[in-house]
């Protein structure tokens, strides 16, 4: 991590509102309206439930990730996946709660720009000229905000990122002021500050326990706080945090003390709902109802925008880990971490859309979110605990750890369950959809490593070098370049071997062997050269973080002419005719492409993942381009994976 990025400064500060605090920041639009949906004004509910909202930002959002989990700084990034990286090693099973919480964070990415966006313009209710406005409407004004929006995404948001974090210290500003301006309504808003009262909430209240779905939409962000770690430090977001949770607290308090000023006794019944009622613009006068609908806009479009890019990052850190199928990567801009995915802006533009039309209210949004970001909690709770194991922390202190977070994570998923038949079930369902796609393609890539078979390189060295001084056999390339799985240098592929010598011998002048290894650091890029026969087999080992795009052409001819340079390697061509001419020799690159053989006798269960396993590699991107390889010098080399032969094969001769 980079001495700045330790700093606190002026612009880091900003660059932290503006990027990290754009879901949690948000939150005040909704939760108070989910939470009181349905239910009879009363100080008991109101003081209580504001008195759960500012303990869960204190001990959930506070405590657990901007003191504790902040500490798990991977070289300067954060997120579910550089957790894992950091502790993957530990334990195998470990990888089960990185894909459940990364499969969380993105059906968290599709809730939320549609849960944002349609609360802020549906303040446009609030506003007397505009009070008969239509839900259709509503809806037509949301799709247009989100498909503009996932419409720039292939263009960068270097430009609109500048923008970011003056526009959300405004935010944060009017949130302070909108409260403290109402928390002389009713004074006794103040006793929400002892936990007392939110926890008799929990006890006494009828189906007092189930209010916690609601309280728990306002630190829905905490795991997007963490995953931003390497765009500007834990030490800017810790002291920024201080600045955003004030404003928060006193926006919902002022929220609180307004509605036991104006419908103390009355039941928020759904058809207020459907009239406009939120307590959040409740708060603002008249006279600032349109700069206040602005302003809710633009920042549930910077909320949205930030989940957007957390997720195409999730998605490439996953990719590196072989978590997930290869997608062609775009880079925009020249800005560190930018970076655009088509397929999974198409996917969460498509998910969006769908959920506002399905849902189609902000109440209706508000029973179904937050569940499945729970999990993605949990998850990090799990893998946190372990990293302290490896800081060697005191074994009391992890264990009060898990009892402490897995208590009240537990306790918000039971009481998120009661939305599952109110529309968490697609949450579920998206989340569980994003699972089986990590879970195949990581389980796929295990049960036919199993059956790869290494042999030692140096018995086949002889045979190679034989083959490639023998005139008889037409030249294949001057150069012969493989990619290679092996991660001992002296071992080799069988099948590579089978291509050299038994498929349609390949003679060639220099063979390369190209080795990647993805690292557990987020930013490593080095490489070593191993010279196995000088001038006719050399072995290349890129040594690459897994937030490092794997552009092996180029780095593989960074590398060659490095070895030029330093007379390590010649790679003239060695045709007599071109040779005198000092003309470079043709490079060619072999990837061996593998398919599910018939003649497999699989179980039931493994032939399923295999067969979807082999989908997904249909509708990815291919090896080729997956490594960044220039297709017109490929070849690709297909050949049959059998994992299991048929060894019961009864065949009977007649004759």
């Amino acid at each position: 991590m980079s001495t700045s990025q330790n700093k606190v400064t002026l612009a880091g500060l900003l660059i932290a509102l503006g990027i990290i605090y754009g879901d949690i920041g948000t939150s005040p639009l909704y939760v108070l309206n989910a939470i009181m949906n349905g239910k009879s004004i009363s100080e008991e509910l109101v003081i209580g439930s504001l008195s759960l909202i500012i303990w869960t930002l204190t001990l959930q959002t506070t405590l657990k990730y901007v003191v504790l989990t902040l500490q798990a700084d991977n070289r300067g990034e954060g997120g579910i996946f550089s957790l894992y990286a950091l502790v993957r090693r530990r334990k195998r099973w470990l990888v089960i709660p990185a894909m459940i919480g990364g499969a969380a964070l993105l059906a968290d990415g599709m809730i939320t720009p549609p849960i944002s966006v349609t609360s802020a313009i549906e303040g446009l209710k609030q506003v007397p000229a505009l009070s008969h406005i239509t839900q259709q409407t509503i809806i037509y004004i949301v799709i247009g905000i989100l498909s503009a929006m996932f419409f720039l995404q292939q263009f960068g948001t270097a430009f609109i990122g500048r923008s970011f974090g003056p526009i959300m210290s405004i935010w944060f500003l009017m949130l302070a002021t909108l409260g403290i301006v109402h928390i002389s309504d009713d004074l006794h808003v103040f006793k929400a500050l002892n936990p007392y009262y939110g926890i008799n909430l929990l006890i006494t209240y009828p189906k007092g326990f189930y209010i916690l779905g609601g309280v728990f939409l306002c630190t829905t962000g905490a795991e997007a706080l963490y995953s931003d770690l390497g765009h500007c430090g834990k030490w800017n977001i810790r002291y920024s945090w201080i600045f955003v949770k004030s404003c928060l607290i006193m926006n919902y308090l002022g929220q609180g003390a307004w509605l036991l000023s104006n419908y103390m006794g009355q039941r928020i019944s759904p058809e207020l709902i459907e009239k406009g009622f939120n307590p959040f613009y409740g708060v603002m006068p008249e006279w600032f109802l349109y700069f206040g609908i602005a302003i809710a806009t633009a920042a549930a479009i910077i909320a949205s925008q930030a989940l957007i890019s957390g997720s195409f990052t999730l998605i490439s850190e996953a990719m590196r880990l072989n978590l997930w199928p290869k997608f062609k990567i775009v880079y925009p801009t020249e800005a560190r971490g930018q970076l655009f995915i088509p397929a999974i802006n198409m996917l969460l533009f498509a998910g969006c859309v769908g959920i506002t039309l399905y849902f189609k209210k902000a109440s209706n949004m508000e029973a179904a979110y937050g569940l499945a970001i729970t999990l993605c909690m949990i998850a990090t709770s799990m893998l946190f605990a372990n990293y302290l194991v490896l800081h060697r922390a005191k074994a009391g202190l992890i264990y009060l750890y898990l009892v402490v977070y897995l208590t009240i994570e537990f306790s918000f998923l039971s009481a998120n369950m009661e939305k599952f038949h109110h529309g968490g079930y697609v949450t579920l369902f998206v989340g569980g959809a994003l699972f089986l796609v990590m879970f195949d393609w990581f389980k796929a890539r295990k049960i036919k490593n199993r059956y790869v078979e290494f042999v030692r390189l140096e018995h086949y060295i002889p045979k190679i070098q034989e083959l490639s001084n023998d005139r008889s056999v037409p030249k294949y390339a001057t150069h012969l370049v493989y990619l290679t799985s092996a991660d001992n240098p002296k071992e080799i592929e069988h099948k590579i071997i089978y291509s050299i010598l038994n498929k349609k011998p390949k003679r060639a002048d220099i063979y390369w062997f190209v080795h990647v290894d993805t690292l557990d650091d987020p930013y490593t890029s080095e490489y070593a050269v191993e010279h196995i026969i000088p001038n006719d087999i050399i072995r290349i080992e890129f040594k690459l973080g897994f937030r490092v795009q794997p552009r092996i052409n180029l780095m593989f001819r960074k590398v060659v002419e490095d070895l030029v340079a330093n007379r390590e390697v010649n790679i003239t061509s060695r045709y007599e005719s071109l040779e005198r001419s000092n003309i470079v020799g043709d490079f060619s690159f072999i990837v061996m492409e593998k398919f599910l053989s018939q003649d497999n006798d699989l179980p039931i269960l493994e032939r399923m993942v295999m067969k979807f396993y082999f989908w997904l590699k249909e509708v990815s991107l291919s090896e080729e381009r997956g490594f960044g390889l220039d297709v017109s010098t490929v070849t690709v080399e297909k050949f049959p994976l059998i994992v299991a032969p048929v060894t019961d094969l009864r065949l009977k001769r007649l004759k």
